[in-house]
């Protein structure tokens, strides 16, 4: 919808978002109206670089022409029915994701968060079936965020944040290691343990990727104690980190993966993998979701699949990534610059405030996020040229400079 055809002004629009809307969002002070490729649009037609990606999600680009297309496809021929008869588009999607990425069964959802809480109870149904009533504990780790839902909210190791505070008591079942410590892993697990769940990039806790020690450790220890190793790819899955999930960079594969963002390049979906032994805890009532693997999201899946593969994106990421962030270390005020393909956080000294540069980054018309008091983030879409990394880089420095 333009604002053109709604008769509007743009502040009548932002006063009608503080007047009816439950804001829990810092809002960036400009109307998206349309996006295409690498760049974001207001009703003037000023451009905003796009380096956040709808937080991950626009992997293959704002508005990509394929998806868009497999989108108004899908809308004329079915936009929604339940989940009990077969569609076309969610069939082929199954088959395309676990094909594509090594694991027997799937199970769709609308979100990361709702992936994640499907990934806890799966989890938690195959312990205390195998095992007893007892088996439902799982370690995750400290600084890990895996959703605002109560189960994944509580599987989150963050117990001083925002998105804990306030809520009474958390959902039992969850204990805490630190995160990339092997040993405090293993401590964590008892007679109660049925899983081990991580990340493989912490993205909110500060852009931190899973050593590889560490990550075939958890794999080695899950064998050994015969416990499932979960692993929340919501953010870094579909070709982001230079692989097309993370956990292939490691050379390991999971019991259970999540995944959602990228996966529909913009439409709403979720969704878990998991093993065949391992998906026979969701039996028939056990899990639902009347909006998951909708047809259009599964169109769109689909198309953004397909795309992120032709375009070759999970080697871009890494080629991207590795010239971005050598561009990125020579910041003033620098102390640390992480990444895993194009998953980037660069942290800064004391004196450099992460909100503050991003702030200035927006008011360049330059959109990244930040988390914590140094940490700016950046996740642009896949398809990020060095021309584009070069803009950013001097936008980014431009506004460390003037703080």
């Amino acid at each position: 919808m333009k604002l053109k055809d709604t008769g509007l002004t743009e502040e009548e629009i932002k006063l009608k978002v503080k007047t009816y809307m439950i804001e829990t969002y810092e809002r960036m002070d400009f109307i998206a109206e349309t996006a295409k490729g690498m760049y974001l649009y207001t009703p003037d037609g000023t451009a905003y670089l796009d380096f956040y990606a709808g937080i991950a999600v626009n992997s293959a680009g704002n508005c990509n022409d394929k998806v868009v297309e497999a989108v108004c496809g899908q809308c004329a021929d079915i936009m929604h029915t339940f989940n009990y008869p077969y569609t076309i588009p969610q069939a082929l999607l199954a088959e395309k994701i676990c094909t594509t990425i090594g694991m027997d069964k799937v199970f769709f959802q609308s979100s990361g968060a709702e992936a994640n809480e499907a990934m806890i109870k799966m989890a938690r149904k195959y312990g205390v079936e195998k095992y007893g009533p007892h088996k439902y504990n799982i370690v995750t780790a400290k600084m890990s965020f895996h959703g605002r839902t109560f189960g994944a909210m509580s599987a989150t190791g963050q117990p001083e944040s925002a998105c804990q505070m306030g809520f009474g008591d958390m959902t039992p079942g969850f204990s805490y290691a630190e995160f990339n410590n092997l040993s405090s892993f293993a401590e964590a697990v008892n007679e109660n343990t049925i899983a081990i769940l991580v990340e493989p990039v912490q993205g909110e806790g500060g852009v931190h990727p899973a050593s590889p020690e560490f990550l075939t450790g958890l794999r080695a220890l899950c064998d050994e104690k015969g416990l499932l190793l979960l692993l929340d790819e919501v953010q870094t899955g579909w070709c982001r980190t230079g692989a097309v999930m993370s956990y292939m960079n490691y050379k390991i594969k999971p019991d259970i993966v999540s995944m959602a963002k990228a996966l529909g390049g913009g439409m709403p979906i979720g969704a878990i993998c998991a093993t065949k032994d391992v998906a026979k805890a969701f039996t028939i009532g056990s899990h639902g979701s009347t909006f998951g693997g909708n047809p259009v999201s599964c169109a769109a899946a689909l198309a953004e699949i397909d795309e992120l593969l032709r375009l070759n994106c999970a080697e871009h990421a890494k080629e991207m990534g590795d010239y971005f962030c050598e561009k990125l270390s020579q910041l003033p005020h620098v102390k640390e610059v992480r990444h895993q393909g194009l998953l980037v956080g660069v942290e800064f000294d004391e004196t450099v405030s992460g909100p503050e540069v991003k702030h200035a980054c927006l008011e360049r018309k330059l959109l990244i996020t930040a988390i914590g008091g140094h940490i700016i983030r950046m996740v642009p879409p896949l398809i990020v040229t060095e021309e584009e990394c070069d803009k950013a880089y001097e936008i980014i420095r431009a506004s460390v400079e003037v703080l």
